[in-house]
């Protein structure tokens, strides 16, 4: 079937664009969406292994440009050496890159890991901060790794539950990036201003599990380079199933897609926050 429809929109077959939405319109597709991700992911938890917020910090860093697979076979071996942003601060660069190398840019990475450390240790006594302004003060935390601490906090066992000050948004991985432009929930390509759509439709309560249940989708059905439209459970309220996931509107980023997402790995190679 899929071999079908792709044969038919190469020959350049007519099919109709998508439909203008109003922003309510746009919400109410949006509360659908959230409530079939739900039934299909109904307990969600990170992928990345961690006992707490320091772990889970970590975990993230060496997330960037690498799977969550591969950093969680790494980090049992590098928990064991360094428990605590002393040891990671004190610790030679090379003992800590021969662990994480196998996570890629290991040399980027070590050097941001000691920094967080050591701002962990300068700022709060070595404890990982629960507020987006203080994350943000953090050597190398950029807002999709803060969100991700905030998420945390009230999906798992060490959270404190939700806390409406402390600054929580939403996570914008590729995953998320990809998925909310191929359901018609954002226009932008830039995360920042994805994440500011993403918040002006999804009620906050979601704002936690949305992206997880995003990126279990992503990984599961809508994938990069082959989603599984004909048999997506959210084809009727995507306006890209048509398209087969290709429409038009996101063949600028096709290219990136295939590279692997090119702003995330030069801000990576660079050192910059994520």
């Amino acid at each position: 079937m899929a071999r079908v429809l792709r044969r038919s929109l190469s020959r350049g077959s007519s099919v109709p664009p998508p439909r203008v939405e109003r922003p309510d319109q746009r919400k109410r597709r949006a509360l659908r969406i959230i409530e079939r991700l739900r039934e299909r992911y109904p307990n969600i938890r990170l992928p990345l292994k961690h006992r707490d917020p320091f772990q889970l910090l970590v975990s993230t860093i060496l997330s960037a440009q690498c799977t969550d697979a591969m950093v969680n076979r790494v980090t049992p071996v590098l928990f064991q050496k360094f428990k605590t942003p002393q040891d990671f601060a004190t610790a030679r660069p090379r003992d800590v890159e021969r662990i994480v190398k196998p996570t890629g840019f290991f040399r980027q990475k070590t050097r941001s890991l000691q920094s967080m450390s050591r701002s962990l240790l300068d700022r709060f006594d070595g404890r990982v901060p629960l507020t987006m302004d203080e994350l943000l003060t953090l050597k190398g935390v950029g807002r999709k790794t803060a969100n991700v601490i905030l998420s945390a906090k009230r999906l798992e066992p060490w959270g404190r539950g939700d806390d409406p000050g402390d600054g929580l948004g939403i996570v914008v991985d590729t995953h998320v990036r990809r998925l909310s432009q191929r359901l018609g929930l954002a226009t932008s390509d830039d995360p920042a201003k994805i994440e500011q759509q993403l918040m002006e439709i999804i009620p906050r309560e979601e704002w936690d599990g949305f992206s997880l249940r995003l990126i279990y989708f992503g990984r599961e059905v809508c994938t990069a380079q082959r989603p599984k439209c004909p048999i997506c459970p959210l084809s009727r309220l995507c306006p890209s199933s048509p398209y087969l996931g290709k429409p038009p509107w996101m063949a600028r980023r096709q290219e990136d897609v295939k590279r692997g997402t090119t702003e995330t790995r030069n801000a990576t190679m660079n050192g910059t926050r994520q």
